[in-house]
């Protein structure tokens, strides 16, 4: 089941006063800096497939109708991986608040100790905006035949839909997300069910690497990404796109 937030906003949050609660008390005593106990350990994993990645509809927070059945097979799979061979003892797992990821966290959630999913909508995929989120693919390139221009350009303030996110607001948003999961949950794991798009702000923000352009990143469905945050603004990228457990799966409902 999901547990949401009732309305608290994403700045200044305390540890007192968060969205997410208190953050576990380790048992065990603390190991001297440096060592593997004060790393603190995020782990990303891309939803499954969704219908809207079927039906070819631009599918924000406000249309988003969850997961494809191939989506589901594909987030039981994982489950049954870490459920069969365990990597690591989840301290947390959130998601944003799209259907197609928090339906993700709830199916791997018997892997991770059955812990409740928190909705943080800092998560979230790139907002398209009221005004093209639901419209499928053709509807879009009707309306707006010029956009391709604007998705090709390299301007963070631009928007990649018409009344939508900036790529600098998505960002700074996801930025945000990062820092206050770190601050909460340091030393510890947490494991976020969300987006490519998110996976792409993640890893570029802690590589220090261009926001846009230079290389491009393709995340697939219920891959794993993890990071370790060694030191204040140091990471380190342990693994991007695993996805070991879709062996024999098609890549997608559509191929092609």
């Amino acid at each position: 089941m999901v547990r949401r937030d009732p309305g608290a906003t994403d700045a200044k949050l305390g540890p007192r006063h968060s969205r997410y609660g208190p953050a576990r008390t380790k048992s065990k005593p603390r190991l001297p800096p440096g060592k593997v106990s004060d790393v603190t350990r995020i782990v990303l994993v891309r939803h499954g497939e969704s219908n809207v990645t079927v039906d070819r509809v631009i599918g924000g927070p406000r249309t988003c109708s969850g997961l494809s059945p191939l989506g589901r097979l594909q987030a039981e799979r994982l489950r049954d991986r870490w459920s069969a061979a365990p990597e690591f003892q989840v301290d947390a797992l959130v998601a944003s608040q799209y259907p197609r990821a928090a339906e993700t966290a709830a199916i791997i959630a018997p892997a991770l100790a059955n812990l409740p999913v928190i909705s943080d909508p800092g998560f979230g995929e790139h907002d398209p905006g009221p005004e093209c989120d639901g419209l499928s693919f053709d509807e879009f390139v009707r309306r707006y035949p010029d956009r391709r221009a604007w998705w090709d350009a390299a301007d963070p303030f631009d928007t990649t839909f018409p009344g939508g996110e900036t790529v600098a607001a998505f960002q700074f948003r996801v930025g945000s997300a990062m820092r206050r999961i770190t601050e909460m949950y340091a030393a510890q794991t947490v494991v976020i069910a969300c987006h490519g798009g998110v996976i792409d702000a993640v890893v570029r923000l802690a590589l220090k690497a261009p926001g846009m352009g230079q290389f491009q990143i393709h995340t697939r469905n219920t891959s794993i990404t993890e990071l370790l945050l060694l030191k204040p603004n140091l990471w380190r990228l342990d693994r991007y796109n695993d996805t070991a457990h879709l062996a024999g799966l098609p890549s997608a409902t559509r191929e092609g």
